[in-house]
């Protein structure tokens, strides 16, 4: 099978779309497929729109020799326009992976419409859709309808490949020191990191410690910001950053917390929640997009509304002090993680539906 697949950059880019990607074009290749990859260069929003009308873009898109070609969601401002000009000039299908639409997120109500109208005519030009959970399906649908093939196809959390024990789990839950936190995802606003260093000034000192990793360079004021409002909390000595790791130092970092805690105003899925959960880690997410759909409420990890600082703080004050009650929710985690499919299962899921798009 000849797959192309276009999305902005590379698929080295640091971000749980992109590692979704990525792991798709590493299982098809396993399977002897080919993928072309098409990147575009990355830009802000408006200037995609220039790309619709880009010749060479065009050019290359329609003398692509394969049998069907996947776009990320992500590209849509540069193919919304232009992908009704392709289906004139190409035979093969054109497919979306969702990851989640830019309009679910929270924005001022004149640029939800503009994202809102720009997806819809995207998605309505699509032939297929890839989705990582169902909220971000009903999403789509509330948007186009549902009248093309589709799929949700989870995605998996075992690139770290954890291995932890019952007995490792028990003795960590319990032993003395601080509630270790981790936040894991790039420093964007819509991640809520603000929102947990706010709920930790809420907290007693030394009883609680915050490991930050993710890229701070997506958004440099933002993550400016929250140094800045960790330094104002006095908390400098209870959280640290870290920015961009190696895989073995997020899993140990992983092995050493107690809870995954990343409070999103939007989550289409949340890898990192699945990634943690493999080491024990019960999540601590928000009701706002597909997290249920992976954490269970008082089973595996909790459900807050998002910007809810102080229902977090009261929350991790529980658990600090109930290490028994933080033992049951590791265990159930693990249990979730060794229950949820894994990456080639995921991938072999996609391909059949791939499969059964390709025309002839």
């Amino acid at each position: 099978m000849r797959v192309g697949l276009v999305i902005y950059g590379g698929l080295e880019t640091v971000s749980g779309g992109c590692l979704y990607d990525r792991k798709l074009v590493e299982y098809l290749q396993s399977r002897g497929d080919s993928v072309q990859l098409i990147g575009l260069p990355p830009r802000n929003y408006l200037s995609h729109l220039a790309d619709n009308l880009h010749p060479s873009l065009r050019r290359r898109l329609a003398g692509l020799q394969v049998d069907l070609l996947i776009q990320d969601e992500l590209n849509h401002p540069s193919l919304c326009l232009l992908n009704r000009w392709l289906h004139t000039q190409v035979e093969y299908p054109l497919l979306t992976i969702v990851h989640h639409l830019r309009s679910s997120e929270p924005h001022p109500s004149l640029l939800t419409g503009l994202y809102r109208r720009l997806e819809r005519s995207y998605l309505s030009g699509m032939d297929g859709f890839i989705y990582n959970s169902q909220a971000t399906r009903r999403s789509v649908e509330a948007l186009v309808g549902n009248h093309k093939p589709w799929l949700v196809a989870y995605p998996a959390g075992d690139r770290l490949h954890p291995q932890v024990s019952e007995p490792d789990l028990l003795r960590r839950a319990k032993q003395p020191g601080p509630l270790e936190l981790l936040f894991l995802g790039n420093l964007i606003r819509r991640k809520g990191l603000h929102i947990l260093v706010d709920a930790l000034g809420h907290l007693p000192r030394g009883r609680f410690h915050l490991s930050v990793i993710g890229n701070p360079q997506v958004d440099p004021p933002y993550a400016h910001q929250v140094h800045t409002q960790v330094a104002n909390l006095g908390l400098g000595r209870w959280v640290d950053f870290y920015g961009l790791v190696s895989d073995g130092e997020l899993a140990e970092r992983m092995r050493r917390s107690h809870l995954m805690v990343v409070q999103s105003t939007y989550e289409g899925f949340g890898i990192a929640y699945l990634e943690g959960m493999g080491f024990g880690l019960p999540s601590i997410a928000t009701l706002a997009g597909g997290a249920a759909e992976l954490v269970l409420h008082g089973q595996n990890g909790f459900l807050l509304q998002p910007d809810d600082a102080g229902g977090l703080a009261c929350l991790l004050a529980k658990l600090e002090q109930d290490r028994h009650r933080l033992a049951q929710l590791s265990l159930a985690a693990r249990a979730s993680f060794l229950a949820h499919p894994r990456w080639d299962e995921t991938g072999e899921r996609i391909r059949a539906f791939l499969e059964s798009q390709r025309k002839g």
